[in-house]
């Protein structure tokens, strides 16, 4: 075995499924980060392998992936590409959240997951506005849904759409007009009215293309209101740790590139290759001992959801400082990679300063550490 929490001939073959993905997708990663293209051409390789429908229940034609496969094959396919991975995360984790809860009416789910096997459709959630911020704060969506008849209609923008290309459909939250409900809405996208606004040009993650999703009378059958928000399951979303999974790619990738660096850089100044420099081994020993911290809560926190259950309902505290954790840890790992490189970190012919603008998207991703500080203390002080 390659990896060291693979516990199963499972475990091996999905590893296996994400690694050589990865290895195909590396190859265009820093050209697609370059100019901000999507990689259509990755995802057609995640379709024709079924990557794609990993975490579809096996009733619809999937694998049923547990959360621990989700980070396993996240991880593992962010060495590759993280853009892509970051993408695709989405859409695995809510198919895996859709099967945990099923709140939602079961044909619309088994239609959902029928297209997703067969015809390889992608989905993701679109629940940022520019006025709210992250959803996960509590703001009150702006977008509406007004009922016009045996319809609905909505109007409203989101921001950070990633899969905005490529996504067939988008559960799009919004504001029941004249109520203070809140709901998930099936939304197709072509549907009539319904449009993107490429506002994506950043730092980092420049491929997902998370561009704004805007809505103009979009009308929608009576059916296509999917859920309401703070009416269904108290399960906390384990699905998110594919964000974490995914930037702990990132730095394994970084500590990959950054001893192949060390063992074969020799400058004039030196009779031997920088590896042999005390500094640097401690920056390598200090890396080791980030990336130890980080996979072993990440691994341990998703395994301890597969295996109780009935105590799914407690954990939403460890999963958000699972998040905190990785990322912190990241971020040192990229940052002692490139002290160890020295200047030529910054240029674009290596990987390194992709990997450090990378990184610092995670520091926005759900949930962050403001609220993850907070959860804690209320915990601990039983409020």
């Amino acid at each position: 075995m390659n990896h060291p929490f693979i516990r199963n001939e499972r475990e091996e073959r999905l590893f296996a499924l994400a690694d050589g993905l990865a290895n195909r997708m590396k190859k265009q990663a820093a050209q697609y980060d370059q100019t901000g293209d999507f990689p259509f051409q990755h995802y057609e390789w995640l379709k024709e392998s079924g990557y794609t429908a990993l975490s579809v229940p096996k009733e619809y034609g999937g694998e049923a992936l547990t959360l621990t496969e989700l980070v396993l094959i996240q991880e593992t396919l962010a060495q590759g590409d993280p853009a892509t991975a970051f993408g695709v995360g989405w859409h695995l984790g809510i198919l895996m959240d859709l099967s945990v809860r099923r709140e939602w009416p079961e044909a619309i789910f088994k239609k959902v997951c029928e297209a997703v096997v067969q015809k390889g459709e992608l989905i993701n959630r679109a629940m940022t506005e520019p006025a709210t911020g992250s959803p996960t704060r509590g703001g009150k969506p702006v977008t509406t849904a007004r009922r016009s008849g045996d319809e609905w209609v909505l109007n409203g923008r989101k921001t950070f759409t990633t899969l905005s290309p490529i996504a067939d459909r988008f559960i799009v939250s919004a504001t029941i007009a004249n109520t203070d409900e809140v709901a998930g809405f099936l939304v197709d996208r072509r549907a009539p009215g319904l449009s993107f606004d490429k506002t994506w040009d950043t730092l980092a993650m420049r491929a997902t293309r998370s561009d704004d999703l805007v809505l103009e009378e979009v009308h929608l059958p009576a059916d296509a209101k999917v859920e309401t928000f703070g009416k269904g399951s108290e399960l906390p979303p384990a699905w998110l740790l594919h964000i974490p999974a995914c930037y702990l790619g990132i730095a394994l990738s970084a500590r990959h590139d950054v001893i192949r660096f060390a063992e074969s850089y020799q400058p004039n100044s030196l009779g031997h290759p920088i590896k042999d420099v005390p500094r640097v081994r401690d920056y390598v020993g200090e890396i080791e001992l980030e990336l130890i911290k980080a996979r072993h809560t990440l691994y341990s926190v998703a395994r301890w959801w597969d295996e109780a259950e009935d105590r799914r309902s407690e954990m939403g505290p460890e999963l958000a400082a699972a998040k905190t954790i990785v990322l912190e840890a990241v971020h040192r790992v990229v940052a002692r990679a490139m002290r160890i490189v020295g200047g030529q970190s910054l240029y674009k012919a290596l990987p390194f300063e992709r990997y450090y603008r990378d990184v610092v998207a995670g520091l926005f991703n759900p949930p962050t550490d403001d609220s993850v500080l907070t959860m804690l203390a209320a915990r601990a002080f039983g409020d």
